[in-house]
């Protein structure tokens, strides 16, 4: 179901008399600029402007879908021989999570900070990939499992988010190189990512106007598909699929969907445009990424539709994710919205979606060596992945997610969308003493300064 509306943002109760109090002197209101004067990014924006809440039940749900579509495409590529176009379903869903969680952080305090971005990234992703990754080594240096023989330097090489750079190096078919673990370069891709994009935002929203930064990251979307066309031949194929600047467009699209709707936040007739387009785009939109599901082999081969493909397919795919993504966030009465927000797939792309896709190829790996029949084999991978993923969530996922919490600044209306467990409930905050409110006004009146 969609989520309830968001509480009032924190500092909108705080009165000038608390502001007095606070500061030993009588502070003006923080009222928000007009849309109109708002001048340039750099400004120092309102504790008092009005969040747009862009939690939603129905891109846990779309991560769901993303993550059955990309098992499925392992499991059976004859039936979804396109599956994996999940993965770039991934990659723009992370652009607009993480670009939401800066651009919040910049509204509430006039900066980002690296290290706390970067320890939460961390504490949410590292953690559960390097218990799969020793477990992988030690089968491969414990055991005499065929499945796993030799595949301590995939661990490593997964382990050390290289994965992408391994793959793309080599030509006609994949070797055995990342054995169990070739999956975890879309992991690398977007490790890789995070590394280089907050420095970037942080530098584009401290010097530049707001349309400004939207129009050098609407640039950089651009970009990859320039490089792609540049470097394309047979040849390249891996090096395209499988390079972080190659596929940056399409978590740069998520990106720029959420500085949108951050530019936005305070026209409500211009969201009302982009929710009634969306509103109308979202099931095409919806309906021919499941076509490219269904019916298009994106890799395994070289043939007449992979150059068109690999240099404007991908950037065309993260287009049709963010007009998904825009409904989820805008409509939460769209049909599309309320299917994807069904309770169990929104418990299972907000918690088990990433166990789900970290695990479920080594034990696919793992039951090649089984010569079992297709069927079962299928019901063994995914019962095995839910397994593991759940397990991965409440022993490795879900108590660092907690700790993660305090890397989140001050209770953000935003901290659900990445799924944290430690996040108040909707509609439900603690009480706070006059002493922590003043403490906190005092906090943010010395970020402005």
């Amino acid at each position: 179901m969609p989520s309830p509306a968001p509480p009032p943002a924190r500092t909108a109760d705080i009165s000038t008399k608390d502001a007095r109090s606070a500061t030993g002197a009588a502070t003006p209101p923080l009222d928000p600029a007009p849309t109109s004067a708002r001048p340039s990014a750099q400004a120092r924006p309102s504790a008092q402007a009005r969040p747009l809440d862009v939690r939603s039940a129905g891109v846990d749900g779309l991560r769901a879908v993303a993550a059955g579509a990309v098992i499925a495409c392992h499991l059976r590529p004859d039936l979804l021989p396109g599956g994996s176009v999940g993965v770039d379903v991934f990659f723009a869903i992370s652009g607009f999570v993480i670009t939401t969680l800066l651009v919040d952080e910049f509204e509430r305090t006039g900066r980002i900070r690296l290290r706390r971005f970067y320890t939460r990234r961390f504490l949410r992703l590292v953690p559960a990939l390097m218990v799969l990754c020793g477990l992988v080594a030690l089968l491969a240096l414990a055991t005499p499992l065929r499945a796993f023989e030799g595949q301590w330097l995939a661990a490593l090489l997964a382990a050390t988010y290289v994965a992408n750079i391994v793959r793309a190096g080599q030509s006609g078919s994949y070797d055995n190189t990342m054995g169990s673990l070739p999956h975890t370069w879309s992991l690398a891709v977007e490790e890789q990512f995070y590394l280089a994009w907050p420095i970037a935002l942080r530098a584009l929203l401290g010097r530049l106007t707001s349309r400004a930064v939207l129009a050098v990251v609407g640039a950089l979307c651009l970009a990859p598909t320039v490089l792609r066309l540049l470097i394309w031949d047979d040849d390249a194929a891996h090096r395209i699929y499988n390079g972080f600047d190659t596929r940056a467009d399409q978590l740069l699209v998520g990106c720029l969907l959420a500085l949108v709707l951050w530019h936005l936040r305070d026209d409500e007739a211009a969201l009302a445009r982009i929710r009634t387009w969306a509103g109308r785009l979202a099931w095409v939109a919806a309906a021919v990424l499941g076509l490219v599901a269904w019916r298009l082999r994106i890799t395994g081969w070289v043939d007449g539709w992979t150059p068109a493909w690999y240099t404007f397919g991908f950037l065309a795919v993260a287009l049709l994710t963010a007009t998904v993504l825009a409904v989820l966030v805008l409509d939460r009465r769209h049909p599309l919205n309320l299917l994807l927000a069904l309770p169990p797939l929104a418990w299972v792309g907000q918690r088990l979606s990433y166990g789900l896709y970290l695990w479920h190829y080594p034990i696919l790996a793992y039951s090649g060596t089984l010569h079992l029949v297709p069927q079962v084999e299928a019901m063994l991978v995914v019962a095995g992945a839910f397994v593991m993923a759940g397990l991965s969530y409440l022993v490795v996922e879900r108590p660092l997610l907690r700790r993660k919490q305090r890397y989140t600044s001050a209770r953000s209306p935003y901290c659900a969308v990445e799924g944290d467990v430690g996040c108040e409930p909707p509609g439900r905050r603690p009480a706070r003493s006059g002493d922590y409110r003043q403490a906190e006004l005092r906090r943010r009146l010395d970020s402005c300064g």
